[in-house]
């Protein structure tokens, strides 16, 4: 049966009638329970399609069968303007929130509260490509030796630091992992990304001896105060580290290292870069990230290709 049968359109009247902010409840609740998505994700859907709406009802559009797709192209030209009387959006943001708006109509069409998907077509403004932004091994060593070896908080972020470093996860996947997930007898981390999938990377020595020590020396007192949370890493009162704190951690052996703005995501970047400039291959590291595509880790061999220019012109007799 055709989008565009007669029957089908009876089939959408009869049972497709819900209002704008229904339907986004029901996307959000598909993403969460069948889609897995992560909090991080519902939250920034949540928040454009919130905007989303807003524009819509202001245009007078109260469910989704009545938008086309002008609409939808009016509202990304109202994200980069702001035209919507909301912030105005970079390239990259506006181009993230019709990835929901859009995510949001193709699902209405599965569900058949529409007949057909007005935003299919509507295409998101060109990104510039962004490098991850690394840090020299000597600048990580310095930041890995920033936190205090006398405190719990310091004993803590070194090994919150050193399992980042060591394993290239994201501070979301850190904060997230349990005792339970770190051998440190296999020197194995399992590891539980996005869309909650599972993988298992290997961690070195150094990694190890971090967290031995921020277990031995340091978690237990908190863990005195806490319920028996099974988390790793534990705040002052028991409770699993918020990303906010791991954040703050970061931020500080940042500054102690001379290294201003460090960013969570530098050491995961880091960690990428240096395994491809030590000769790693790329599959390898795609499993390590948890890519879902080799292409989002190729990113990394142009950081390394301009690596490794820089340094002929620097060395090679005829390099200039």
């Amino acid at each position: 049966m055709g989008a565009d049968s007669p029957r089908y359109r009876t089939l959408y009247v009869l049972f497709g009638k819900m209002d704008l902010k229904s339907q986004i409840s029901e996307y959000l609740d598909h993403l969460a329970v069948e889609r897995g998505a992560s909090s991080n994700t519902l939250d920034g859907y949540r928040s454009d399609l919130a905007r989303y709406r807003q524009f819509c009802v202001a245009a007078s559009v109260t469910e989704l069968s009545q938008v086309d797709a002008g609409l939808v192209g009016d509202f990304l030209m109202a994200l980069r303007s702001g035209a919507d009387g909301g912030s105005e959006l970079s390239e990259a943001s506006s181009a993230r929130a019709l990835v929901a708006v859009r995510g949001l109509h193709a699902f209405a069409l599965r569900e058949r509260w529409v007949p057909v998907d007005v935003a299919r077509e509507v295409n998101p403004p060109a990104v510039p490509e962004r490098l991850p932004e690394a840090i020299t091994v000597t600048e990580v060593l310095a930041v890995l030796d920033a936190p205090p070896k006398d405190t719990p908080a310091g004993l803590r972020s070194r090994a919150l630091l050193e399992l980042l470093y060591g394993s290239g996860c994201r501070v979301s996947e850190a904060v997230g992992t349990d005792i339970d997930d770190i051998d440190l007898v296999e020197n194995t981390l399992v590891v539980t990304g996005k869309g909650n999938k599972q993988r298992m990377v290997p961690i070195g020595s150094h990694t190890v001896a971090a967290v031995q020590d921020y277990l031995v020396r340091a978690r237990p007192a908190a863990a005195v105060k806490g319920r028996g949370s099974p988390a790793l890493f534990l705040n002052a009162r028991g409770g699993r580290l918020s990303r906010q704190s791991a954040w703050s951690a970061i931020r500080s052996a940042g500054e102690i290292a001379g290294i201003s703005d460090l960013h969570p995501h530098t050491m995961r970047h880091s960690f990428a870069t240096h395994l491809l400039q030590g000769g790693a291959d790329i599959r390898v590291v795609q499993e390590l990230l948890g890519h879902a595509s080799v292409t989002t880790t190729q990113i990394y061999t142009k950081v390394t290709i301009d690596h490794l220019r820089e340094v002929y012109v620097g060395t090679h007799p005829r390099g200039r």
